[in-house]
């Protein structure tokens, strides 16, 4: 009893607390009935209260039946309770059945504690029986397949023993980083740490790792069901792809083994495997609406996302338990913030995947980083792509512009796109943030395509003569518009030549316009303003234009991602046929985003393309110590130099340094400008 809290205090706490745990209990399918009036065939679960067993084990708070057999056991307590104070107290309720009671499996493996508003589990039978905070209790049908598999494969009975016995990975077709992610992955499991995070470099394949995982859980580690989320309809048809492309180390597609749903209505079939879904489905699913708005669906859940955090009611048709693993693509964006809730609903381990951690995604995920991979790494290993940034600077754009008494100013309607000419009463400055938003701007627009067209093929491309793949960030959808006419009119081209792509594209099918962009000769230039921002894998991409200002550092690294991925040969000169190889791409900033706060730590492994690879050699061979920037510049010229030379080059070049590669070399460089591993 609390001190200073009189006894009737005491208990009218904890009886408003079973109140609740009844309320929670009946909801989650079980029968609540007192020890003098008990039936024990009244339904599949039955919960007795203030059920006495043999001494010393005391009197149990709820005994636990399913199928008239006792499974577990509750302890009640009050609320404000630190409920952690009382597992042993609880624990002890596994022993002590009075003669004549049989259980399947003893001591009874389920043991709850619960003040109605939190509550906690343990399963003793788990390798390292540790407590967990649960939305809500287990239904009776989960503990009697859990029953059933502790019955029946008494070694291997519960999830967390499986996924300490998993075989050992099988390399196949898998990268060294995807390989070394999974592995990682695994052992935290086999820990039971509940929260684990992925970071690996845009275009290092975190969805086919994540499907290699998906599928070793569910075949060796039985895990019941994957949910795999994603934050927007286009990302979820990816991650399908990815899933139904997936060959196991069996040989036949996963898909063929497996039921793979990806929702697009709010059922979950009972036969899936791997469930993949947006953040904003699921919250529709558990909130029991019957169906939801495509539209909604397929937008960005930082465009939908509520005023405040969602909250989540027990849904019977979906209880806690649907999933044992949950695994959260783009995690490092308010998947976690605002629909935090809808992630934490159910009893599963959380694995995030991102490119771009933040220091909130790494406290979400209990600092488990169980993999760093970065761009420079995956430069070096040949997963990425490196960049360079080519600079156009405008006096607008860099300090907006002015508007003086007596001019004519075009005004534009932000929802209907309507021009209102007027003529200025007074004078008046625009910073360059309101260009093409407040105030329209098209000479603005104009200048910097046509900067951009003029330096094409002497400067950012020198020798080429197709446009290449190019990828521009508009502020809005109207600026996406404006820049699309302005694009068309300045390269001579047509309609096809230049697309918008956005959330309000109504003109085609945005999906059909990304294909395309993808695997067509047409179109050559896309502009969007973030729906394209993070997670689409558009490979020909060789140009990434801002055109608008960036202030999060993780999403102008993720705009920047968008052209990192490498491509085979063959297919990047089926879209663009002047060109060799993929081996760079140039990110050309005409807002002076490359320039702010934040870039210092988002920069190229080439980082000073105008030093010719000659001077940096010599300087070498006269024994300069370079600095950081020509160091990175020289291990960025060899992985280039790696991809162009010819296998007999190769092999005398890798005779001359002793046996070294000229990747193992820029490995060296890369893991010596590594602060940690200076640190080693």
């Amino acid at each position: 009893m609390p001190e200073g809290a009189g006894a009737e205090d005491y208990l009218t706490a904890e009886a408003r607390a079973r109140v609740e745990i009844d309320v929670i209990l009946t909801a989650a399918g079980w029968v609540v009935q007192r020890a003098d009036a008990v039936n024990l065939g009244a339904g599949p679960g039955v919960a007795v209260r203030e059920f006495v067993l043999q001494k010393p084990h005391g009197r149990a708070d709820y005994l636990l039946f399913v199928d008239r057999r006792p499974v577990g056991a509750i302890e009640a307590k009050p609320a404000g309770t630190t409920l952690t104070e009382v597992e042993l107290q609880s624990a002890k309720y596994s022993e002590g059945l009075p003669d004549g009671i049989a259980a399947p499996v003893t001591p009874l493996p389920f043991m709850y504690e619960s003040t109605g508003s939190e509550t906690r589990f343990t399963n003793l039978r788990d390798p390292e029986p540790r407590s967990r905070r649960v939305f809500a209790f287990h239904r009776p049908e989960t503990l009697r397949a859990w029953i059933q598999d502790l019955v029946e494969h008494p070694d291997s009975g519960t999830l967390r023993t499986r996924l300490r016995q998993l075989p050992p990975l099988p390399q196949g077709e898998l990268w060294q980083v995807q390989a070394e992610a999974i592995a990682n992955l695994e052992e935290s499991l086999s820990e039971d740490r509940p929260r684990a995070l992925v970071q690996m470099a845009t275009g290092s394949g975190k969805t086919f790792t994540a499907a290699n995982l998906c599928y070793r859980l569910v075949r060796y580690g039985g895990a019941r069901r994957v949910l795999f989320l994603v934050d927007r309809g286009n990302l979820g048809r990816q991650t399908e792809a990815e899933f139904q492309g997936f060959t196991t180390d069996a040989g036949r597609k996963m898909t063929s083994e497996y039921v793979v749903q990806r929702l697009q209505s709010n059922r979950i079939d009972p036969a899936a495997r791997v469930c993949i879904s947006t953040i904003q489905r699921m919250y529709s699913i558990l909130r029991g609406d019957a169906e939801m708005d495509d539209e909604l669906d397929n937008e960005s859940a930082d465009r939908v996302a509520p005023q405040k955090a969602v909250e989540v009611a027990y849904n019977p048709e979906v209880p806690p338990e649907t999933f044992d693993v949950l695994v959260i693509d783009e995690c490092h964006r308010s998947i976690y913030t605002v629909w935090r809730q809808v992630v934490e609903y159910f009893d599963a381990h959380l694995i995030g995947l991102t490119a771009t951690p933040t220091k909130h995604t790494l406290g979400f995920f209990n600092k488990n980083l169980v993999m760093e991979y970065g761009h420079d790494r995956a430069v070096v290993d040949g997963v990425n792509v490196d960049y360079s940034v080519y600079r156009i600077d405008t006096a607008i754009t860099r300090g907006g512009a002015s508007i003086e008494a007596g001019e004519w100013a075009g005004y534009r309607n932000r929802r209907t796109r309507a021009l209102r000419w007027e003529l200025a009463d007074e004078s008046a400055t625009y910073a360059a943030g309101d260009l093409d938003r407040r105030v329209v701007a098209r000479d603005q627009i104009r200048t910097v395509i046509r900067t951009f067209r003029d330096r094409l093929f002497t400067e950012i491309f020198p020798g080429r003569s197709t446009v290449p793949k190019t990828l521009v960030f508009a502020k809005d959808d109207s600026h996406a518009d404006d820049i699309v006419q302005v694009v068309r009119e300045e390269f001579g081209k047509g309609n096809d030549f230049a697309q918008k792509i956005t959330y309000r594209t109504t003109d085609g099918n945005p999906e059909a316009l990304l294909m395309a962009f993808r695997n067509s000769m047409n179109p050559r230039i896309v502009v969007t303003v973030d729906m394209l921002a993070t997670g689409t894998d558009i490979k020909p991409i060789e140009c990434v234009l801002f055109m608008r200002d960036v202030k999060s550092r993780t999403y102008f690294e993720q705009m920047v991602g968008r052209g990192v991925r490498v491509m085979d040969d063959t297919a990047f000169q089926d879209v663009t046929p002047d060109a060799r190889s993929k081996e760079r791409f140039v990110v050309v900033d005409a807002v002076g985003v490359t320039e702010t706060r934040f870039a210092d730590s988002t920069q190229p492994l080439e980082r000073n393309p105008t030093v010719p690879l000659e001077k940096i050699l010599k300087s070498l061979s006269y024994g300069a110590v370079l600095d950081d920037d020509l160091a990175s510049s020289l291990a960025g010229r060899l992985v280039r130099l790696d991809r162009q030379v010819r296998p007999a080059d190769r092999e005398r070049l890798q005779a001359l340094a002793g046996g070294m590669t000229l990747q193992a070399i820029a490995s060296g460089i890369v893991d010596a400008l590594d602060p940690d591993r200076r640190e080693e």
